[in-house]
């Protein structure tokens, strides 16, 4: 850990690492005095400076000591061998990487984003929005107490990203400042916790927090920055070496708790199963439940608890009947059942000739044409407004079932409700695809490279698709695929919603009118269903107007964070495992 004037004249590789005694003996001034034992609070765990610990065996109490549901990290070992032979059974040697920039060799970006500013936490609700993303990336929360009284510190500085045309926080990161923290004489900083939103739709957020960490500890004259990444973040690892980051070989101990366990014994994942089956798996493991992949193909997998046995796919289960499977497989059965009960739904027809079709289309103006039968968005056309425009979405819609059906447009956000056990439990506002303009990059490219980052965040679930359907979005807006859009520019690419097409979803629950959730509440018990997600169109998410336009039997509980989803799915088919 040197200072600039002592440092070697070379860059350090992941390929070819000098080896950590010469490398120490290169890089650390002589007769520099450490503070001993130096541990910093950060409101998720501690960092344990192991550098400054000159007793071994106190270190490894210390990280022995850690409180139940924090992750503590003791970083800069001198000797990780010797600390993990004490006590090799309740410590491991974390798999990340540490990369250093020397600031003084950082180059600025001349070309900041317009879109997204960076500051300090302002209010409580910057607290809370932190935590939310937080949890969306499976990160330890941080105690919102801690990050409110450290708004104004100078040595643990908690940053968020602001999203200008949406005003929501979007990414996360915190700095720590060795000097201000410890009066570290190596003149230090770190950076920690960053996180960017799985829903962002700005570019560049991620790149956008280290810059400013990394500009703001320059200005402060600080020799350099260092960060821990996961060996496997390819991801972040490119962006950390375009910015001139370097590898060293600086090692990090853990405990072995329930948090860290995948980092020590592996992920075990019981098939490649995806995040809908996952988030079901692992909070039924968590509860002492076996879980058994009968097919790691089509995803099936049994659950067996006490004597009892459930089959699931993803949140569909055997309680779920058949008959209560048809009623959601069929959209226009799904749509008359709940109209003779009473509910709000939009005015729908079986597609017929072409006569029937263009006077159905005259009457409404604007329409929504989906097959019967289908999932995640496939093969439908909304807001069709020309009679060309609706002999394609017929026939996209046939490609997916040979029933087609044409549905009144109506115009609203388009809002996910889940109901568990006759209940409603989370509810989320879905949003189409959309791209922002850099200038440089046509739509084509920008919708790649949103296409990227939207499957990066979701394990590969959401991607949007180059399709003709994604050609007329673009057209009706007046933009084709190979122009270059303006700076800031915001352009819609899809009219659904879907995930599985693109689509960001933000949690709602807290907001949702009573008329709403007694309507969602009611449906589920019209379709006699256990599980099901009720696609709703509303003009305001807290207020009563509302129109039902599909049910889901088999709906994603991996996209609700942070309502409890996979915790009730579980309740539900195990209610002996819930916690008294």
């Amino acid at each position: 850990m040197g200072h600039p004037r002592h440092r070697p004249d070379y860059r350090l590789d992941r390929d070819n690492l000098p080896s950590l005694q010469n490398w120490k003996r290169a890089n650390t001034l002589p007769n520099l005095k450490l503070p001993n034992n130096v541990i910093l609070e950060c409101g998720w765990g501690r960092l344990i400076f192991a550098h400054t610990f000159p007793d071994q065996r106190e270190l490894v109490r210390t990280v022995r000591d850690e409180s139940p549901g924090r992750r503590d990290i003791a970083l800069y070992l001198r000797d990780p061998h010797v600390v993990l032979a004490m006590a090799p059974q309740e410590l491991f040697l974390d798999p990340s990487h540490t990369y250093r920039l020397w600031l003084d060799r950082y180059h600025p970006d001349q070309i900041a984003s317009k879109r997204i500013v960076i500051r300090r936490v302002q209010t409580r609700e910057d607290c809370r929005q932190i935590n939310i993303i937080f949890t969306s990336r499976g990160m330890v929360v941080s105690d919102e107490d801690f990050l409110w009284d450290h708004r104004h510190s100078r040595s643990i500085v908690p940053l968020v990203a602001e999203d200008m045309a949406t005003q929501q926080v979007v990414g996360t990161v915190t700095a720590i400042d060795h000097k201000r923290a410890f009066n570290d004489p190596e003149n230090g900083t770190s950076l920690w916790c960053l996180a960017v939103a799985p829903q962002c739709r700005a570019p560049g957020v991620g790149e956008a927090l280290v810059r400013y960490v990394v500009e703001y500890f320059q200005a402060r004259g600080r020799s350099y920055l260092d960060l821990s990444v996961m060996h496997d973040n390819t991801q972040a690892i490119a962006l950390y070496e375009k910015l001139g980051f370097v590898r060293v070989p600086v090692f990090t101990v853990k405990h072995k708790n329930a948090i860290n366990e995948p980092l020590f014994v592996g992920e075990e994942l019981p098939g490649n199963l995806n995040p809908y089956a996952m988030i079901i798996i692992k909070e039924a493991r968590r509860r002492g439940i076996a879980v058994e992949v009968l097919d790691e193909v089509s995803g099936h997998f049994q659950l067996s608890f006490g004597g009892r046995s459930i089959v699931c796919w993803e949140s569909l289960s055997e309680l779920t009947s058949a008959i209560a499977f048809c009623r959601c497989d069929d959209k226009s059965l799904t749509l008359r059942l709940l109209q003779r009960a009473g509910l709000r739904v939009p005015e729908q027809t079986v597609a017929a000739t072409q006569a029937a079709n263009h006077a159905f289309l005259e009457r409404h103006e604007r329409i929504v044409v989906k097959p019967a039968r289908g999932e995640q968005g496939r093969g439908i056309s909304v807001d069709v407004r020309e009679v060309r425009e609706l002999a394609e979405a017929v026939r996209q819609a046939e490609a997916v079932c040979d029933r087609v059906v044409l549905e009144s447009f109506v115009a609203g956000q388009d809002l996910r409700v889940i109901v568990i056990d006759q209940s409603v439990v989370a509810a989320a506002v879905r949003r189409p695809a959309q791209v922002v303009g850099t200038g440089k990059h046509t739509v084509r490219e920008l919708i790649e490279k949103q296409s990227r980052r939207r499957a990066a965040a979701t394990g590969g679930e959401s991607r949007i698709p180059l399709d003709t359907e994604t050609e007329r979005c673009v057209a009706q807006n007046g933009w084709t695929m190979d122009a270059l859009l303006p700076v800031g520019e915001v352009l819609a690419v899809r009219k659904t919603a879907n995930l599985h097409t693109g689509g960001t979803i933000h949690d709602v629950t807290d907001q949702l009118h009573p008329v709403v959730v007694r309507a969602a509440e009611q449906a589920a018990r019209v379709l006699n269903i256990p599980v099901v997600g009720f696609d709703f169109l509303v003009p305001d998410v807290s207020g009563p107007e509302y129109v039902i336009i599909e049910a889901n039997e088999r709906p994603g509980l991996a996209n609700h964070e942070p309502q409890p989803t996979a915790e009730r799915f579980v309740d539900l088919l195990f209610p002996q495992t819930v916690a008294r």
